[in-house]
C-alpha cells in the first residue's frame, strides 16, 4: 500500500493587503472599469450611469463590492429597492453584474492574492432583476450630419455675440471635418 505524500502549493505565498492598499486597489479597479467601457464605444451618459449606480451599492454596502455575497444582494434588492422601479432595480442589477463580470476577467488573480477571495457576483438566477435595458453606444456623427454641423457654425458667425472665441473654435475644428478619425482616441468614437 502506498502511503500518502504531502502536496505544497507551488504558488508564492503572500501577506494580506493593507486596508490602504485595497482601498487603491478598488479605486484602480473602478477607473478600469470606466476605461474599458469607454473603450467599448459606450456613451458617456450610460458610463456615468453604471457607476452611479455602483456608487450607490457601495455606499449601502459599507465595503469593497467584491465582499458582496447573494444574501447581501437578496438585501439590497429586496428590502432596500423593493419600492424602487424596477428599472432602477434593473440598471443597479446590470451595472454590478458587469462590474463583476469586468473584476473576472481583469483582477480575478490579483483580487484572490490581495484578500484570498474568489470573484464571484452576488446577483445570480435567483435575485436577478427580470427585464433587459440595452447600453447606449458612441455612434459617430455622419458625413452629411458633419456638414450641416459646420454649415450652421459658419452662418452662426455673422450674428454670433462673441466673434473670436467662435471663430477660434471653427477655425480649430474645421480641418477635422473633412478626415473621418480611425482611432479610439476621437472623442466621437
Amino acid at each position: 500500500m502506498a502511503a500518502l505524500a504531502v502536496v505544497r502549493d507551488l504558488r508564492e505565498h503572500w501577506a494580506p493587503a493593507s486596508a490602504e492598499e485595497l482601498e487603491r486597489f478598488e479605486t484602480d479597479v473602478l477607473s478600469g472599469f470606466v476605461l474599458a467601457r469607454a473603450s467599448a464605444g459606450l456613451a458617456d451618459g450610460t458610463i456615468r450611469g453604471d457607476v452611479g449606480h455602483l456608487e450607490q451599492i457601495r455606499t449601502w454596502f459599507g465595503r469593497p463590492l467584491w465582499d458582496m455575497e447573494p444574501a447581501d444582494a437578496d438585501v439590497y434588492f429586496g428590502k432596500v429597492l423593493r419600492n424602487s422601479p424596477s428599472g432602477t432595480r434593473l440598471a443597479r442589477s446590470q451595472a454590478l453584474t458587469t462590474y463583476f463580470m469586468f473584476m473576472e476577467l481583469r483582477h480575478k488573480v490579483e483580487l484572490h492574492r490581495m484578500t484570498g477571495r474568489v470573484v464571484e457576483c452576488p446577483i445570480d438566477e435567483m435575485n436577478r432583476p427580470r427585464g433587459a435595458k440595452d447600453a447606449q453606444l458612441r455612434i459617430p456623427p455622419s458625413e452629411p450630419e458633419v456638414g450641416t454641423l459646420f454649415t450652421g457654425w459658419g452662418g452662426e458667425l455673422a450674428t454670433c455675440r462673441k466673434f473670436a472665441p467662435t471663430a477660434r473654435n471653427y477655425t480649430a475644428s474645421k480641418p477635422v471635418s473633412g478626415r473621418r478619425c480611425l482611432s479610439s482616441s476621437c472623442p466621437w468614437v
